[in-house]
């Protein structure tokens, strides 16, 4: 499945956020994850996720805090998970501008509910149903057809689970490493090769090559980046 909605997950419980990282990319979701309060601030800035998990036992800040400074400079929704579960705390993260608040333990189906609620909610980027648009080309989440300039490409179940992954991140590098982690669910190397290969494919069925980029930019040693052609599109 593409995962076009990108959740920031903060969580320094190293087993639960392994566990979330895989559920929630089962179940449609591009996840990044951080341990940090701090980065976490960083990482929203930077990247720009469409919806915030964040834990309130940080090791570097607290959560409520970090929800505090987080609202200063952005208005991403924010879904706080935390074993916290007294009630003055759950009142006080609300006020401090959270959108929706979940008590450990729960189930990843209950958490990808409330991500996709909270989405409705905040008019953000809800997974089924989509369609991205980065110059001529057309991604169709829901019925998994791409088109440029109006022509149909057929494309293999992974090679359009990888263009939608770039598709979902226009004009941004994305690095190798996530690529294998995020469409392959390998470590980095398991699939690095088979990464290049389909990456290969891809460029020649979008109607380009590596030395000549339309669509698909390598970043040599970094990874790469899907953004519009320069010039003007076809008509």
């Amino acid at each position: 499945m593409c995962r076009v909605a990108q959740v920031l997950l903060v969580e320094d419980d190293a087993d639960i956020r392994r566990a979330l990282i895989r559920a929630l990319t089962d179940l449609n979701h591009a996840v990044s994850s951080t341990v940090s309060g701090l980065e976490a601030l960083q990482l929203v800035l930077e990247t720009r996720p469409d919806l915030v998990v964040l834990d309130l036992g940080l090791p570097d800040v607290d959560g409520r805090e970090v929800l505090r400074m987080l609202r200063a400079v952005s208005q991403v929704p924010v879904i706080v998970a935390t074993a916290r579960d007294h009630e003055p705390t759950i009142v006080d993260a609300l006020n401090r501008g959270a959108d929706d608040y979940l008590t450990k333990p729960f189930s990843a189906a209950q958490l990808d509910a409330r991500i996709r609620a909270v989405l409705r909610r905040s008019g953000g980027t809800e997974p089924a149903g989509q369609t991205l648009v980065v110059g001529g080309l057309r991604v169709d989440v829901g019925t998994r057809e791409v088109t440029v300039d109006g022509t149909p490409v057929d494309l293999s179940p992974r090679e359009f689970d990888l263009l939608c992954y770039l598709a979902a991140r226009p004009g941004a590098v994305v690095h190798r490493r996530e690529l294998v982690t995020e469409v392959w669910r390998q470590p980095y190397g398991g699939a690095d090769k088979t990464l290049d290969v389909h990456l290969s494919w891809l460029r020649r069925k979008l109607g380009e090559d590596a030395r000549t980029p339309r669509y698909l930019h390598t970043v040599r040693g970094v990874g790469v980046r899907l953004m519009a052609p320069a010039g003007p599109e076809p008509t």
